[in-house]
């Protein structure tokens, strides 16, 4: 039986050597390298990355085993999705707004307010037009597999931010992502991409005067510490398309290639629930540790959503207005 052990894996001689998630795989057995830039033990994708390896190597032991890599420790952002097409890694799980080189329909998934909460966001997803964006860059080499979820976003402020209107002038930390620079305008504030690790100083000095992010970022990163408030927006779905490519994926005999993708439907939606537990376990912890989260009336909620319809409008186009007509139906 093969169990998942940590293995030390030197980066180059000149750094240090970083851990990473192996799995002692058999010989003889198909070997699927599973790359993810994301540390610890608790964050979603790592606990599905985990599950996933587990999963995989109990019940198809001795035709597929999967090795995780985590923490960049085999390919870091810029350089995964170039090795999963030369076929030096086999599955990924990168964020969605990383795919705008290659189709702009995953776009859907950034538009603010698409989603009312992650339950909505899951039964997008489930549907026949969430599953048929799985295959949206076939043309390229890749192959959605399914949606790890992170959780909904919502937004911080040095202030009550009760009504789009109260962001005016102010300034916000968001992820190099053209949908979420248009979102800050569109609330008449400042969009400031800016690296994740950089976000608390950021806050606590007042270079930026707000930000976005999930409950579980929020309480672990203790932004609520140097922020007067939260706003239980639930704006946009922070996600990941847990993928491969298709030469792997065609090389699987087909009953090793159904059992592999019957295992990565399970594990995926049994990580998804799990997520959502999480996220109002640390929704809990933010109010026990002493920070304040605003809750919009229906009415208010309503003046975000209007606000935000000209974002829609803009990448309407790109994305697909039948798409975004069946994401905001779901």
């Amino acid at each position: 039986m093969k169990k998942i052990t940590t293995a030390l894996t030197a980066l180059t001689l000149a750094f240090s050597a970083s851990m990473a998630m192996a799995s002692e795989c058999d010989p003889g057995e198909v070997v699927a390298k599973l790359s993810h830039v994301t540390g610890g033990t608790t964050h979603p994708k790592v606990v599905a990355a985990n599950s996933l390896a587990e999963r995989v190597n109990k019940e198809m032991n001795g035709k597929l085993c999967i090795e995780v890599f985590p923490s960049s420790t085999l390919f870091g952002d810029s350089k995964e999705l170039e090795a999963l097409l030369l076929g030096d890694v086999q599955i990924l799980a990168p964020s969605l707004s990383k795919f705008g080189s290659y189709t702009r329909q995953y776009g859907v998934f950034d538009l603010p307010f698409m989603f009312k909460d992650m339950d909505a966001a899951i039964r997008f997803t489930n549907s026949d037009s969430g599953k048929d964006l799985l295959n949206a860059m076939n043309d390229v080499g890749f192959v959605g597999l399914g949606y790890w979820m992170s959780g909904m976003k919502y937004f911080s402020g040095n202030k009550a931010l009760i009504l789009p209107t109260d962001a005016e002038g102010m300034k916000f930390r968001v992820q190099a992502s053209d949908v979420a620079k248009a979102m800050i305008a569109a609330m008449g504030g400042s969009p400031q991409p800016m690296a994740f690790s950089e976000v608390y100083g950021a806050l606590q000095t007042g270079v930026v005067d707000g930000q976005e992010n999930t409950w579980s970022n929020i309480y672990t990163k203790k932004f609520f510490e140097v922020q007067n408030s939260v706003t239980e927006t639930s704006h946009q779905l922070l996600a990941y398309l847990f993928m491969t490519s298709n030469e792997f994926l065609d090389g699987l005999e087909p009953d090793v290639r159904k059992q592999f993708l019957q295992i990565a439907d399970d594990v995926t939606q049994e990580a998804n629930q799990n997520v959502k537990a999480k996220e109002l376990a640390n929704r809990e912890n933010i109010l026990k540790a002493g920070g304040t989260i605003n809750v919009l009336t229906d009415e208010q909620r309503a003046a975000w959503v209007d606000a935000m319809k000209p974002v829609w409008k803009q990448f309407e186009k790109d994305i697909g207005a039948q798409l975004i007509k069946t994401a905001a139906g779901a």
